[in-house]
């Protein structure tokens, strides 16, 4: 008899839940639930205006994937909860909340409902860079060891960073949270009804380290009185590893999702992180670029190496027995969708309501039209700010080159060669700090649905590049951690390897460098990196400065 395993992938506008048959592989059914809040970027549940750089959601609308998600699912295939043997959670991270006593969001509670800081900061919620630049000078001031595991640079979207933007705009909420949780930990939680803490997001994410644990009361004392005893009183001490069984389905758990009580849940994992097995990796040397609303770039290694700038090194961190290095392009589809939402003028909208396409696959189709270089442009892909390697959100997008003349395709096709030249600048300084990458891999939407922007990455970076089987790699990769807690004699495997044999993997497809694009490119990114080191690295801080007046005005 067939057994199944659930992933559920929590992504930045909704959460995904896949049905997964664990012998074969074969995705059975998926079920897609938007987050009816969304992203809160300007309004507090349209109401209160938020300032700058907040990105903020609503924990209902996680609970909702669980009630509804795994419902459709098991309508759709007619599978039994019985045969369900193994559920596995992953979260776009780093994604925090504060939670009180009984683990209930503070938002919940009337007298903070309408309080920002009582929601869900989300992984792009930038507004801690305040906060984010005192933990560094901090680090440097006390050489923490920790920086150099985290490329010398603490990112604004952290869970620190966030916490502390807490503590010094609202410090009365921050004494009446209870925790501080990953939101991945905390949907593990509503299935177990037990607080177990992720290594993958402690440590890439809250500072955490394998040998050492987290950094010294001293250190968090000293960023704020506040913090005295942070670690030990705010979050949890319970750290498991990927692949391990965090619980067991509680009676409450499966009232919300209709499975059955008992069942083996994973470790939360991180969404990005997830999508490595998914892909088939499970060895060193391969980087995978999971590209969606943002980019991450995974590697795996036998040996741990400090790279300046990378988001960080993490013993354990994505797949057991190895060094897991994460890296990110904080806007790559969010760049496109700018485009496609506020430039696109109506004669394209029309054309491609006539012609029975998508404006997306309108603009593929002009922009596939045009040779390397012929649009005339440069791009910096800051749109969302810089995560890797300048670990910088201050930073803005840039094109350079417009005139009366440039089209919405050229713009568009200009957008898609920065984030490949973003992609490259990462890869390059693992390289050069001695990380092997001799293949390199992709999964997500955009690797899936996009040709063209396939083949402008295989160019730019001049690596074949392979694309992840699944069009669900995330929730994949999270149902293959479910079949690993299971176990083999409930139909489940008893290693990640095992499991991954069977249930991750490739296309056919493999994209390959155009030789005489490859040269023209080569030229674009030599400018590329002029920008990218003169408006990055100091020596000319406009982004900023624009920044600044534009907060001041408002």
């Amino acid at each position: 008899m067939n057994k199944y395993s659930i992933g559920i992938d929590f992504g930045t506008l909704s959460g995904r839940v896949l049905l997964v048959d664990t012998r074969s592989g074969f995705e059975v059914a998926v079920s897609v639930v938007p987050y009816k809040h969304g992203v809160m970027e300007e309004r507090l549940c349209e109401g209160m205006r938020l300032p700058m750089d907040y990105a903020l959601q609503h924990p209902k609308d996680y609970i909702d994937v669980l009630k509804q998600g795994i419902k459709e699912v098991l309508e759709k295939s007619k599978v039994s909860i019985d045969d369900v043997i193994g559920i596995g959670v992953d979260f776009t991270s780093c994604t925090i909340l504060p939670v009180d006593s009984d683990f209930k969001p503070m938002c919940f509670n009337e007298k903070y409902e309408d309080e920002p800081h009582a929601y869900v900061k989300l992984w792009k919620h930038h507004a801690a860079q305040k906060q984010a630049d005192k933990i560094i000078a901090l680090a440097k001031e006390r050489d923490e060891s920790l920086l150099k595991r985290y490329g010398y640079q603490i990112s604004s979207e952290w869970l620190l960073p966030k916490v502390l933007q807490i503590v010094e705009e609202k410090p009365d909420l921050y004494d009446e949270t209870y925790k501080f949780m990953e939101a991945g930990d905390w949907i593990v939680y509503q299935l177990i009804g037990e607080e177990k803490r992720s290594s993958c997001q402690a440590g890439y994410k809250a500072l955490w380290h394998k040998q050492e644990g987290y950094p010294d009361n001293e250190f968090y004392k000293q960023l704020n009185p506040k913090l005295d005893h942070f670690v030990k009183e705010k979050l949890s001490h319970d750290v498991l590893s990927i692949g391990d069984t965090a619980g067991y389905l509680s009676d409450s758990g499966a009232n919300l999702t209709g499975l059955k009580p008992g069942t083996p849940v994973a470790v939360a994992y991180i969404d990005a992180h997830s999508a490595v097995p998914a892909t088939g990796i499970t060895d060193e040397g391969k980087m995978l670029m999971i590209m969606g609303t943002s980019t991450c770039h995974m590697v795996l290694s036998k040996k741990e190496v400090f790279v300046p700038g990378m988001s960080g090194v993490v013993e354990d961190g994505i797949i057991p027995q190895f060094y897991g290095y994460e890296a990110g392009q904080a806007a790559v589809g969010n760049s496109f969708e700018w485009l496609v939402d506020r430039l696109i003028p109506k004669t394209y909208t029309d054309e491609a309501k006539s012609n029975n396409l998508s404006i997306y696959e309108l603009l593929n189709q002009k922009a596939k039209e045009l040779k390397p270089g012929e649009n005339g442009l440069l791009a910096l892909d800051w749109w969302n700010g810089n995560r890797s390697i300048l670990s910088d959100s201050d930073l803005t997008g840039m094109i350079i080159g417009l005139n009366l003349l440039t089209k919405p395709e050229d713009i568009y096709r200009a957008l898609i060669e920065s984030t490949a030249f973003g992609a490259r600048v990462i890869m390059e300084q693992f390289e050069e700090c001695g990380i092997s990458i001799h293949e390199v891999y992709a999964t997500g939407g955009i690797a899936k649905k996009s040709p063209l922007i396939m083949q402008i990455y295989a160019d730019i970076m001049n690596r074949p590049i392979k694309i992840g089987k699944s069009d669900q790699a995330v929730a994949l990769g999270s149902a293959i951690m479910g079949a690993v807690c299971a176990k083999s004699q409930n139909g489940g495997y008893d290693t990640i390897h095992e499991a991954v044999k069977k249930m991750g993997g490739v296309d056919e497809v493999v994209y390959k460098p155009i030789p005489e694009n490859v040269q023209i490119y080569q030229a674009l990114y030599e400018e590329f990196k002029r920008l990218h080191d003169y408006f990055g690295q100091g020596n000319n801080d406009v982004m900023k400065t624009l920044k600044t007046i534009k907060a001041k005005a408002r």
